[in-house]
């Protein structure tokens, strides 16, 4: 069984203490209904100085622990704001870091594709450029073995040619044409 201090107590925080904890009652005393309390008298019952004087500290007790209480309904309130603040910054920073993540990646994914196309690119020129240094190698390569056969070519000619003209040395024939040649034209003369 409960006190009567302890029943206005609960009754004050809006609490059934018959109900239990957590019920509200639909029975709600203020200060200025403590303070308004008349009782009657019987005969056997208590100092009505003293009934007076506890009420009245009641009343400003109560009055002191309803002020508490509402100041630190607002402070829940604020609190439970400010928490829900915060809440809702820690999931925007949650997706700004999941998003700054995700562009990463794909910053990364890209850089990756883009140095894999450049490097494919570089091979491509570097085998073109290989293939046609190879065509102008062998190009320049036919175009000199072409430059020692024409040069054999002449070489023989001029050889023949050369080796015709020391035989026409060789023959006496030429000299007995100057001779032929003289005659006649001694011969005009006469």
């Amino acid at each position: 069984m409960l006190s009567k201090k302890q029943n206005i107590i609960y009754y004050a925080c809006g609490e059934n203490p018959i109900a239990g904890k957590g019920d509200k009652s639909s029975m709600s005393l203020s200060p200025i209904d403590i303070q308004n309390k008349e009782f009657s008298r019987s005969i056997r019952g208590y100092k009505a100085d003293e009934v007076d004087e506890f009420m009245e500290q009641l009343a400003k007790d109560f009055e002191v622990a309803i002020k508490e209480k509402m100041s630190l309904e607002v402070d829940k309130k604020q609190l439970e704001e400010r928490l829900a603040q915060y809440r809702k910054l820690e999931d925007t920073l949650h997706n700004a870091i999941i998003v700054a993540q995700e562009t990463a990646e794909d910053v990364k994914r890209n850089a990756n594709r883009e140095a894999e196309l450049i490097r494919r690119e570089a091979e491509k020129e570097a085998q073109r450029i290989v293939e046609e240094a190879r065509y102008k190698a062998s190009r320049i390569m036919a175009e000199h073995e072409e430059v020692l056969k024409q040069a054999q070519i002449f070489k023989l000619r001029f050889r023949s040619f050369v080796e015709a003209q020391l035989a026409c040395l060789e023959l006496e024939d030429w000299l007995n044409l100057e001779q032929d040649d003289a005659e006649s034209e001694g011969s005009d003369l006469t």
